[in-house]
């Protein structure tokens, strides 16, 4: 820990050293771009000032508000199926046994590539898009969630079932609050997760959403529009993995202040 005869470092400021980046990843935008010269690679000025344009635009901001709303859906999935199941699989060898090997299966396999299949079977509609975003998010929640419930201390669990707690009540009174700092940083990693194959599955399935706005603005060659998509893509998912950390410090402060490790 610092004293106050110590200085901070400008790059151990988080704050400084995010503006640093953002500066350095314009000055590099903007020179690539001149010395390119492509009519399709336009510099940050002319991407940031086509941002009104979005903001301000009805379709747009709808299309934004679908993309989110199928977003945190397929994400609530995901939570609600892989958080159980990998705590479960770290506290049951049974359980493990049975799923491990779904589970390395589906684990290498690009989800974006099952949205044809899946459009197939359910058509157009949100509904494939949802359930390939729980797809892609669930892996990493998972995961995580298994690796909490394997490092939980053998007497918290010897101690519950001494009280007479049977094997569901341990998992959701006993496993989840002790594996829950693992557990966050699944759910963190699934956010960005979630977002990534939120667009990806709407790029494949064009009608509508971001990804489809992306994609149409570049068929009628309207490059500009299309950075300054991908530049509030890039805000929403600074700003939603910021959220979720300040929240997944506050969920997690005991066990940082008990020697816990943060990512920050």
């Amino acid at each position: 820990m610092k004293t106050n005869h110590q200085a901070l470092r400008w790059y151990e400021n988080p704050a400084l050293a995010f503006l640093v980046a953002v500066v350095l990843v314009g000055l590099v935008w903007g020179a690539l771009s001149r010395l390119m010269g492509f009519s399709s690679f336009p510099g940050p000025i002319t991407a940031i000032k086509e941002l009104p344009a979005i903001v301000f635009d009805p379709n747009a901001i709808w299309a934004i508000a679908q993309s989110t709303g199928r977003m945190f859906a397929g994400y609530a999935w995901a939570l609600i199926f892989a958080i159980p199941l990998g705590l479960a699989m770290g506290r049951s060898k049974a359980v493990y046994d049975v799923f491990y090997p779904l589970v390395s299966l589906a684990y290498p396999m690009p989800k974006a590539a099952l949205m044809p299949i899946l459009m197939l079977w359910f058509g157009l509609g949100s509904f494939s898009k949802i359930l390939v975003i729980a797809m892609g998010v669930s892996l990493p929640v998972l995961f995580h969630s298994y690796q909490g419930a394997t490092r939980i201390e053998k007497k918290l669990v010897w101690t519950a079932q001494a009280m007479g707690m049977g094997p569901v009540r341990r998992l959701f009174r006993v496993v989840l609050p002790a594996a829950l700092p693992e557990i966050l940083i699944g759910c963190r990693v699934g956010v960005v997760m979630a977002l990534i194959v939120m667009v990806s599955s709407e790029m494949i399935a064009r009608q509508e959403g971001v990804g489809n706005l992306l994609f149409t603005s570049m068929d009628m060659a309207q490059y500009a529009t299309v950075y300054a998509v991908i530049l509030v893509l890039a805000v929403m998912g600074f700003v939603l993995d910021w959220i979720f950390e300040r929240v997944r410090r506050y969920l997690t402060h005991w066990a940082e202040s008990a020697g816990g490790t943060s990512l920050h």
